[in-house]
């Protein structure tokens, strides 16, 4: 199925069959060629946005193109287009190789190639799953619950998203890979004013499925009531304290701090030219016992997963760091070439208009042993953040600053009231070797992650269980 909805969507109306494909191949690579594909993309994304019960926007929008990507060293030509028709593509082809100086021309045959495990989900169209109606009640019913949470919720945001890929990978070796990847998102954002205090709140999730996801158990309005909880937790909270202290993550979307501070320097074009903090490490010891932390492409249904990777390349469980013990790098196809390793499926790009990178897929830390309850008891002074808004981060040296939409003051083992413009300060590798206890909580996060590296965005899916990290920078406005 998967097979023919993108031979109909993609190669059949420009009128592309075998010979023609070969004849693409023969164009394009040949000897001196080192690898390469070219990158067939079809996309339709939707988006509705509701503020205070009205229907403030609505957008379809239509992609289909091809990006052809010959490479010979460490040197990339590239070209793309948006009209997949063969004198168009042929142009794109001579055009990218003679960027990468690849030498003669030569033949190749187009064989598939199919991952054989179960695909991870449905290749469907999930803007199909409800009519227009049904998706503004679902957004009207989202505004609903927000407002019966509470008389102080004075505002309400919220937005739906739908997006059906269906592409097709054809590389330097003839090999011919397919994928139709569904995703979805519900968004929303409260404001409760109580007095002259107004405080926001946010929540959603999503993941590679249909919209009808949001209607099951209650979800939709699920995610108003923790916005509107987040909302009112803000409303109650004093300035956070300053200083060096034992911080406490919570589990699941605290995660982003270990995709931003730590995964994006285990990604492997960054070890390869040696600019990241954990370049040459493998097999050292660059965080505490107990700390494994992995690259998942194959959960099922999640935003991060993947059945191939934007090179045809099956995803994979990549352990990076097994018992505190670095292990490997994420790689794509170009990096793990010059690296001499394999790749682990994690050549990913925006849109044919990119060229694919190492990105990562899904990526947590695994459950420890500890209670969570037993972790916050052993803080007699410090901080315990609960969800992250944004943070910035330098690859090279691993330094970090992450701003907590939602922290807590911990005194004498107990939380005891929330704070506000509370930032975590440090190191990615340093804050590694300080993880003191793992909870056992491991969680994902519910499906919102967007990753952006060198102006291309993808979604990801990160997760971690509870941590106890000691001696952590706090910033805030008050001294601890």
């Amino acid at each position: 199925m998967i097979d023919s909805l993108a031979q109909q969507t993609l190669l059949d109306p420009a009128g592309l069959g075998d010979h023609e494909l070969t004849t693409l191949l023969g164009t394009t690579f040949g000897r001196g060629v080192d690898g390469g594909d070219c990158y067939f993309q079809f996309a339709c994304q939707e988006g509705w946005s509701l503020e205070d019960g009205i229907v403030k926007s609505a957008s379809f929008n239509i992609e289909r193109g091809v990006g052809i990507r010959v490479v010979r060293g460490e040197q990339t030509g590239f070209a793309y287009s948006d009209d997949i028709a063969m004198p168009a593509l042929l142009d794109a082809a001579r055009t990218a190789r003679s960027i990468a100086d690849a030498g003669q021309s030569g033949r190749v045959a187009v064989a598939s190639r199919m991952p054989t495990r179960p695909a991870l989900y449905a290749p469907e169209n999930p803007m199909d799953s409800l009519d227009e109606q049904s998706k503004i009640d679902l957004l009207k019913e989202v505004d609903a619950a927000a407002r019966a949470a509470d008389p102080r919720v004075t505002q309400v945001m919220c937005s739906l998203a739908g997006v059906h890929e269906v592409v097709l990978v054809l590389n330097a070796r003839g090999e011919l890979t397919t994928d139709v990847r569904p995703l979805v998102r519900l968004s929303v954002q409260v404001i409760a004013q109580q007095g002259d205090r107004r405080e926001s709140g946010t929540s959603g999730g999503g993941g590679r499925f249909g919209y009808r996801y949001f209607l099951e158990n209650d979800r939709a309005a699920g995610y108003a009531r923790e916005a509107v909880r987040q909302a009112l937790v803000n409303l109650e909270a004093r300035d956070a304290p300053a200083g060096t202290m034992k911080v406490v993550l919570g589990p699941g979307w605290p995660g982003v701090l270990l995709h931003e501070a730590i995964g994006h320097g285990l990604e492997g074009d960054f070890n390869r030219k040696g600019t990241s903090a954990f370049s040459g490490r493998i097999g050292e010891r660059v965080a505490a016992k107990g700390i494994t932390i992995v690259d998942d492409g194959t959960l099922e249904g999640r935003r991060g997963s993947l059945n191939v990777d934007d090179e045809g390349t099956a995803t994979q469980q990549t352990v990076l760091i097994e018992d505190g013990i670095l292990r490997g790098y994420m790689q794509d196809e170009m990096n793990a070439r010059l690296t001499g390793v394999q790749s682990t499926g994690n050549g990913r790009r925006e849109s044919y208009a990119h060229l694919p990178m190492p990105r990562m897929t899904n990526t947590y830390m695994l459950a420890g042993e500890a209670d969570p309850e037993e972790i916050l008891a052993s803080v007699e002074d410090g901080l315990y953040a609960v969800n992250f808004g944004g943070g910035q981060v330098d690859i090279t040296s691993g330094k970090f600053v992450f701003s907590a939409s939602e922290a807590y003051r911990v005194e004498k083992g107990k939380v005891t009231y929330p704070v506000k413009g509370a930032t975590l300060i440090g190191n990615g590798p340093d804050v590694l070797t300080r993880v003191s206890m793992v909870g056992n909580d491991m969680r994902l996060d519910p499906g919102v992650g967007t990753c952006g590296k060198e102006g291309q965005g993808v979604p990801v899916g990160v997760g971690q269980p509870t941590l106890r990290i000691d001696g952590m920078t706090v910033g805030g406005t008050q001294a601890a």
